[in-house]
């Protein structure tokens, strides 16, 4: 009866022994796998950004090339004010300003938004109080014109 006793529990102590194995296993199996799924995860969330990028930036070219055309075509069109208008009189001289102010509005907006944005930079640089006041100043106007209550 020892002796079965003796062999019963070297059966179930090597029957423990292998189902720590195979729970071991498991578990690095189950690590290995939640691995790979979290490099997978990173690999499409980094080729989603990627391609927001690429679309966000897409997007970008294209308003600076519509603002670029914009400032062209009002460039020629204050040129050609001041080709086929009056060249004297009072009506040549509004002629000659009409067509000066869109030409100079035309070359700006040809700098594109990056030109734009220096020389509001530089604005701001130069007059940095008067640009706190106005930026308070809009956001009060804002805030007062998204309000639900008016009074």
């Amino acid at each position: 009866m020892a002796n079965t006793t003796k062999g019963f529990g070297e059966s179930a102590s090597h029957t423990m022994e292998k189902g720590k194995e195979q729970a071991a296993g498991f578990i690095d199996k189950a690590k290995e796998t939640a691995g790979n799924v979290l490099d997978k995860a990173k690999d499409v969330g980094g080729a989603a950004l990627g391609k927001a990028g690429e679309a966000a930036s897409w997007v970008g070219h294209r308003a600076d090339d519509g603002l670029t055309a914009a400032g062209s075509g009002m460039r020629s069109l204050g040129e050609t004010i001041k080709d086929k208008g009056p060249q004297s009189g009072i009506l040549g001289g509004a002629t000659s300003a009409v067509g000066n102010a869109m030409e100079a509005s035309g070359e700006y907006l040809e700098r594109g938004f990056s030109g734009i944005g220096d020389d509001v930079s530089s604005v701001i640089r130069r007059n940095p109080i008067v640009a706190c006041l106005i930026g308070v100043g809009l956001g009060f106007v804002l805030a007062r014109l998204t309000s639900s209550n008016r009074s």
